[in-house]
């Protein structure tokens, strides 16, 4: 059974809904998104924190989807295309502004859904988080041992709860060893190739409305930041565990081929 697994990032992506964060209208919205120190921000975060894990996937058979508007400022849009021609697997698609923010999801999925496979295995990456080197690997590895439960309602959750809350605010950055069930990070729906959805259209919280689930707690596998520019700042709900920092600073060098002294640096560039 051949599962092609195919991501989306919204990259201050401009559409009237979708975000928590609401606007009157198509041009505050815009305002707010192209806000420059905004957006050095979010490059930072894209750059630092999500592209390393992308760029050292053990399985490089997948496709992420960088969704952005064809009005992106510059230099950021030179920077995504020379990012596209770089890095095989990042596909850019520019969506014009759309009213209903699920079909612009759609609009820049499409292109990059394989008809031939079996199943697909859709994940939505927000530019400021980070999954594990192994990420892609091990959701394909996992499908095939419950595809059993795909097959019998063509829909399926797979997530991987263990992570690490990077909350930076005031200053200040720190790491929170958290179990989050069905957070956006790590998390994959595994829908047919003729289906109309994306992840985008199932809120993560109630995935069991939908679809039955499969949670794998080992190993660490995502890293969610929260920060000032964050759609929903909030941790939600979890369960704490314990990792010491020599240990800690082991895992986020091995696990999302980040240095042990990126806190400092995320520190300085905040």
């Amino acid at each position: 059974m051949r599962v092609q697994m195919l991501g989306l990032c919204r990259f201050s992506y401009v559409g009237m809904r979708g975000y928590q964060v609401e606007h009157e209208s198509y041009d505050e919205r815009r305002a707010y998104l192209y806000d420059p120190q905004r957006l050095a921000r979010r490059w930072f975060w894209f750059t630092e924190i999500a592209l390393p894990a992308w760029r050292m996937q053990t399985d490089p058979d997948f496709t992420l989807v960088v969704m952005t508007g064809p009005d992106l400022p510059e230099p950021y849009l030179g920077r995504l295309r020379d990012l596209e021609a770089e890095i095989p697997q990042l596909k850019l698609e520019l969506v014009p502004p759309m009213k209903y923010h699920l079909k612009a999801c759609r609009a820049a999925v499409a292109p990059h859904i394989d008809p031939s496979a079996d199943v697909i295995g859709h994940f939505r990456h927000d530019d400021d988080d980070a999954v594990a080197v192994n990420y892609i690997e091990a959701a394909r590895k996992d499908f095939r041992r419950v595809k059993g439960l795909w097959k019998a309602e063509g829909k399926l959750s797979l997530d991987y709860s263990r992570g690490l809350i990077l909350r930076s605010e005031k200053g200040k950055v720190r790491l929170i060893p958290r179990i989050c069930h069905n957070a956006t990070a790590a998390l994959t729906i595994f829908l047919p190739p003729d289906a109309d959805e994306t992840a985008l259209n199932y809120d993560h919280s109630k995935l069991a409305q939908w679809m039955p689930g499969v949670a794998v707690t080992r190993p660490l596998m995502f890293v969610r930041t929260l920060h000032g520019d964050n759609d929903s700042g909030d941790m939600g709900p979890g369960l704490p565990w314990q990792l010491d920092e020599e240990a800690l600073n082991r895992q986020i060098s091995a696990r999302f081929g980040l240095r042990p002294q990126w806190l400092e640096k995320i520190a300085a560039g905040l």
